[in-house]
């Protein structure tokens, strides 16, 4: 595969898109990766059904939405060439990053855009660009008959049910506790839909993820004063992850508006941020999805 060019570089290109992207949305206090009925379709490759993973998530949401794909499959122009389908000329293609973060103790996070790479330098960062287009833009792809799924609020509460953690319900406020390690919610009735209640409890959950016990998430030498914003961002890239593999919605919340300005901040200040918050958002689903197989097995 042909990546779209060495000089390129992908952690600003990236990060203008997030930018310009947020900033378009703030006035709705909507995040970009939700279109207006909500939906986070979880992108995966046409070619490998693998969902897409870190900041590729929210690039390839982000594009889908504002050009109204309504496939969530992607692929490079040989990979759609394999599969005997022709993009068609003229169109735009869309930027996915192949990357590999290593950070002080030598550990990696690989976000794998379709092509592997080595080298193994404790605290390198590696990024290389590829050029996808999306289902809706080739010529000769017939989607697969899907039927829809059922029982998708049973398995959200089967998956955060598996997690074992303490919540607590009462009042019109949600947050994570660190001190008690404890999630607070209102009840499930103060809630319009389902979905509102799974998407306010995925980013609290994500929270919770980061306890030393857990995660042991210290965001304090990489963001500085700017970490309690960084670890928001963190918590609503999780949220949107999770509601996107467990197929829910995801609902606005009232504080996005807030948030949004702080996030901006900080993306502008460091291009490579929203590289680093999607990494630790992928590390926690990941680990929670782990715990839920523990479960299973131990069951």
């Amino acid at each position: 595969m042909k990546h779209t060019g060495e000089k390129k570089d992908v952690y600003q290109e990236i990060t203008n898109k997030i930018i310009a992207a947020l900033e378009s949305s703030a006035p709705a206090g909507r995040l970009p990766w939700q279109n207006a009925e909500g939906s986070t379709l979880m992108p995966v490759n046409a070619v490998s059904k693998k969902p897409y993973r870190g900041v590729n998530i929210l690039t390839l949401m982000v594009q889908a939405i504002e050009q109204g794909y309504p496939s969530n499959q992607w692929g490079t122009y040989k990979q759609w060439q394999e599969k005997g389908c022709q993009v068609r000329k003229g169109e735009k293609a869309s930027l996915v990053v192949f990357w590999k973060f290593f950070d002080k103790e030598g550990q990696d996070d690989r976000q794998d855009a379709g092509e592997q790479e080595a080298g193994k330098i404790a605290g390198a960062v590696m990024a290389r660009g590829y050029a996808v287009f999306n289902a809706a833009q080739v010529e000769g792809f017939q989607p697969e008959e899907q039927t829809p799924e059922k029982g998708r609020v049973e398995r959200a509460e089967n998956f955060f049910s598996s997690l074992q953690t303490e919540i607590r319900h009462g009042g019109n406020r949600a947050y994570y506790a660190p001190v008690h390690d404890y999630i607070q919610m209102p009840q499930f009735s103060q809630f319009y839909a389902a979905e509102g209640y799974y998407s306010v409890l995925s980013h609290e959950i994500t929270h919770w993820s980061g306890a030393k016990s857990r995660l042991d998430r210290d965001l304090s030498g990489r963001f500085g004063n700017e970490s309690y914003a960084a670890e928001e961002l963190i918590a609503e890239l999780g949220a949107a992850f999770l509601c996107a593999e467990l197929g829910l919605s995801q609902e606005p919340r009232e504080d996005h508006a807030q948030y949004i300005v702080t996030w901006l901040k900080v993306l502008k200040n460091d291009k490579r941020a929203i590289f680093t918050a999607a990494s630790k958002a992928q590390q926690a689903v990941d680990w929670m999805r782990e715990q839920q197989e523990e479960m299973k097995d131990a069951a």
